[in-house]
């Protein structure tokens, strides 16, 4: 019996450590609670749910909601990823089940799926932009904005911080990330390092 579990970017914690300035930081933030909810808005569950949970799902394409432990994250019209705490996964799952009840829409824990990077740092978004298409500049993908895009080719979920950039990546694609990351942080992609000065 396995009693111990390392998260999918373990093996790279003290090279993205170290690798971290004033300028960009990298770190996992593994073993985050993850559900994937769905529900008709304005509908009895949506609403049941809100009140479950004390976070409203957002209902404006590609923006974040958040309590001080719960993050909620717009994917479509009706469906959302709700971030937490490691230690709430099973408490979490069952408020949102209790809340649905017999009503239309679902939860389905997912999170074995990703886990989640935090880029921080005055040149976080800078180093991001290296491989991704979208414009992450602050003034554009401001603090409370999320988007499903690519980050080097691997499928990605952002979520603009005040001060970072959260990154959940499907765990397949973790090592292979985090690794590009660390090369851009270096200068292997752009030919100029992230670094202080």
């Amino acid at each position: 019996m396995v009693d111990h579990f390392a998260s999918p970017l373990a093996h790279l914690a003290g090279r993205l450590e170290a690798a971290g300035n004033d300028q960009v930081a990298v770190e996992e933030i593994p073993f985050l609670t993850q559900l994937n909810v769905r529900a008709t808005p304005d509908g009895a569950a949506f609403t049941a749910i809100r009140a479950a949970l004390g976070v409203a799902l957002p209902r404006t394409p590609n923006t974040v909601t958040r309590t001080e432990d719960l993050l909620a994250m717009w994917l479509g019209p009706d469906e959302w990823l709700v971030l937490g705490p490691a230690t709430q996964q099973d408490h979490l799952e069952k408020l949102v089940r209790h809340a649905v009840g017999e009503e239309f829409g679902t939860v389905t824990d997912v999170s074995a799926q990703r886990t989640v990077l935090r880029v921080s740092g005055p040149m976080a978004t800078d180093l991001l932009a290296g491989g991704c298409a979208l414009d992450l500049d602050a003034g554009v993908f401001t603090d409370g904005h999320c988007a499903q895009t690519l980050l080097a080719k691997a499928p990605v979920l952002l979520a603009r911080e005040e001060r970072a950039v959260l990154v959940a990546v499907r765990s397949s694609f973790a090592d292979y990330l985090a690794r590009w990351l660390l090369d851009a942080m270096n200068g292997s992609h752009s030919g100029s390092s992230v670094h202080s000065t």
